[in-house]
């Protein structure tokens, strides 16, 4: 059962309560190049992502969130790291949400500032908690990264805000180390009911990056933890967008956009299914597919439609053809260009 937290507004998007968990990347362009900036961020927006995040390191670097609040229609978040001018400058160039750890910003009255600015424009914050990163005197009570300390860190950020009444809070706390991760979200999850950004941090690159932010925050996810979401890959960012919304499918939520299943092969498969349904899959997502259906693409007939009895619409390969079948019904066979006979039926349903 999903953990209801508070709800959060960041832009037009609300988050926590009954909401649908939002999918998140981080643009990874040089913050002088303003143009790619704006270019990246307008193509994460077409792969569906609902909330973008770029680094702002200098009160100067602002101009890139005013350039893609141009670009794109999903709200942008400020990333800020130390320099509290920086934030006042993201807000004035139009941030919907800012990161910022506020006990990393100097004295009492930049954390102040930061927040009355925040209140005046109703932008929320994120306090973002990394195990790799945390206060020296809070490690020094634990001697390790534990949950207890990623928490406490999270906590402690959470209070130099509420001190001068600012609740618009986000919080995230996360790590590399899945199991730990796992820990410090639930323990984090009983104490406080602020709305919680989830990921796996530094994950790594598609493979490993991929196994460990399924497990994460999936694993978070089935155990009704977690508002919004990054899957943090080396990589493009839009992979991340396609793989949180894959994790989301997989966790059993409602994603719009069609659901590929397909058999892993046998040696009773007699036409090419692996090609067949990576092309597929790869024309659906060129051309921005957004129908929920489940499609099946399976090896062999003996199986296949059995297997996929619940899909909407699958082939099933004979020999150098398929069969067609939707809605459990059988069709008819496709033979010659079987990807483009398929995706036309695709597309009537």
């Amino acid at each position: 059962m999903r953990q209801l937290k508070r709800e959060v507004k960041i832009g037009s998007l609300t988050i926590g309560g009954n909401n649908p968990v939002a999918v998140q990347t981080m643009l990874n362009v040089p913050v002088e190049d303003v143009a790619g900036n704006v270019a990246q961020a307008k193509r994460v927006a077409a792969a569906g992502c609902q909330i973008v995040r770029v680094t702002v390191p200098t009160p100067a670097d602002a101009r890139v969130v005013a350039a893609i609040k141009e670009a794109v229609d999903i709200p942008v978040v400020a990333d800020i790291h130390f320099d509290y001018k920086a934030a006042l400058a993201a807000l004035e160039a139009g941030a919907d949400k800012i990161r910022i750890n506020p006990g990393n910003i100097g004295a009492d009255e930049n954390v102040k500032a930061v927040a009355d600015a925040c209140s005046a424009k109703n932008v929320p914050i994120r306090i973002g908690v990394n195990g790799g990163s945390l206060e020296k005197h809070i490690l020094a009570r634990y001697g390790a990264p534990v949950p207890e300390a990623m928490v406490e860190s999270a906590l402690y950020h959470v209070r130099l805000l509420e001190k001068h009444d600012f609740h618009n809070i986000v919080i995230s706390i996360k790590s590399s180390n899945v199991p730990r991760m796992m820990a410090a979200y639930r323990l984090l999850a009983s104490q406080t009911d602020y709305p919680l950004h989830v990921g796996v941090t530094e994950a790594g690159s598609a493979r490993m990056g991929l196994i460990k932010s399924g497990m994460g925050i999936g694993g978070l996810l089935m155990e009704g933890i977690g508002d919004t979401l990054r899957v943090s890959l080396t990589g493009d960012p839009e992979d991340e967008v396609y793989a949180g919304y894959d994790i989301l499918r997989a966790a059993g939520f409602a994603v719009n956009g069609p659901e590929i299943i397909s058999c892993p092969t046998c040696g009773r498969t007699q036409y090419p299914m692996i090609d067949i349904a990576n092309e597929v899959e790869r024309r659906l997502k060129a051309e921005g597919f957004r129908k929920s259906l489940k499609i099946a693409i399976m090896g062999c007939i003996v199986n296949g439609p059995g297997e996929a009895r619940d899909a909407d619409i699958g082939i099933a390969g004979g020999k150098n053809e398929a069969l067609l079948f939707i809605h459990g019904e059988k069709v008819r066979m496709l033979r010659d260009n079987i990807v483009d006979q398929f995706i036309d039926e695709i597309h009537k349903l």
